[in-house]
C-alpha cells in the first residue's frame, strides 16, 4: 500500500537484498473500512515476482467467504479482523488448512478479551495502532497497553510460539515503544522505511537497528 507501484520491481529487489521477512498486503473493501486498496490479482503478481512470503491483511467483511479468491499457502500469513465476521473460527481454520499462519486482527477499540476461547486456534494477533483505512495516521497510545496485555496472556497460557504483529504509524520512535511493549512483527510504512527522509535501504537498516 505504501510502496510506489511504478517502482515495485526495484522495491522488491531491495527487499530481497535486505532480508525483508514478509510483504504486508492491505486488502480493503470500502465497507469494513472506508477505502479501496490492493486486490487478488496484485497478490498473484507478487507471488510470481518474489519468494518473499505474503502477509495478507484482510480488512473486508465476511472474509471466510472470500479466502479462495486469494493465492496464499505455506509460509504466508493471513490476518482476519475479529470485528469483520461472525465466523472467525471458520476463517482461521480455512487459513490454517492451506498451510498459512492464521492471525486475528483487532481494531483499537476491540478488547483482547474478544479472543477468549480461540487463542489456541490462532498463530498470532495483529494489533492495530490506528483505525484501519488510511496510512499516515497518529498512533493511538492505548495500542501499547494492548500489546503488553496480549503478551502477558500468551505467556500465562504457555503460548510461547504465538507472535504479536503491530500495524499503524510504526515509526522509528514508535517501533521502540512497540518492541518494549512486546511486539514481534512490525508493519513498516510511510512513517519509517517509505518516508522521504532516507533511501529505502538506509531506512530498513535504521529500522532493524531501532527494534534490536
Amino acid at each position: 500500500m505504501c510502496a510506489d507501484i511504478l517502482k515495485l520491481s526495484e522495491t522488491l529487489r531491495i527487499f530481497e537484498k535486505t532480508g525483508i521477512e514478509y510483504l504486508h498486503i492491505d486488502i480493503m473493501d470500502g465497507y469494513f473500512v472506508p477505502n479501496f486498496t490492493l486486490g487478488t490479482d496484485y497478490c498473484k503478481a507478487l507471488k510470481k515476482a518474489t519468494n518473499i512470503p505474503l502477509d495478507i491483511h484482510l480488512m473486508i467483511n465476511s472474509p471466510e467467504s472470500k479466502l479462495d479468491w486469494f493465492e496464499f499457502g505455506e509460509g504466508d500469513m493471513v490476518s482476519v479482523h475479529a470485528e469483520s465476521t461472525d465466523n472467525l473460527r471458520e476463517a482461521l481454520a480455512a487459513i490454517g488448512k492451506r498451510g498459512a499462519k492464521a492471525y486475528a486482527a483487532l481494531n483499537p477499540s476491540t478488547p483482547v478479551s474478544s479472543l477468549d476461547g480461540i487463542l489456541d486456534e490462532i498463530d498470532g494477533v495483529l494489533v492495530m495502532a490506528v483505525n484501519p483505512g488510511f496510512a499516515g495516521q497518529k498512533m493511538i497510545p492505548s495500542a501499547l497497553g494492548k500489546i503488553t496485555e496480549m503478551k502477558r496472556i500468551f505467556k500465562e497460557k504457555g503460548f510461547t510460539d504465538k507472535e504479536i504483529e503491530v500495524d499503524g504509524n510504526v515509526s522509528f520512535e514508535n517501533a521502540v515503544k512497540m518492541r518494549e511493549a512486546g511486539a514481534d512483527i512490525f508493519v513498516a510504512g510511510t512513517s519509517s522505511i517509505f518516508s522521504n527522509d532516507l533511501p529505502l535501504e538506509e531506512g530498513i537498516a535504521k529500522f532493524r537497528k531501532v527494534i534490536g
